[in-house]
């Protein structure tokens, strides 16, 4: 994901979702660590809900319909 869209992302996560920049946090070291998605790790840690797992698809599918060919 490109740098920009990926800081976009993580602004979608803390102000839509209201998850904090700890649990944002969590999160990516386990991402580097086991190479897994991050909005996959967000759910298995219980930081965010079903519901949550689908806004958050759905807004990445929204940036790739909108030009972000990269993610």
């Amino acid at each position: 994901m490109p740098h920009t869209t990926y800081q976009q992302f993580l602004r979608f996560l803390h102000e839509e979702l209201c998850l904090s920049a700890d649990s944002i946090a969590i999160a990516q070291r386990s991402m580097s660590e086991t190479k897994g998605p991050l909005p996959m790790l967000l759910w298995q840690y219980g930081l965010i809900n079903l519901n949550e797992l689908e806004k958050i698809y759905d807004w990445l599918d929204a940036s790739v319909y909108t030009g972000n060919q990269e993610l």
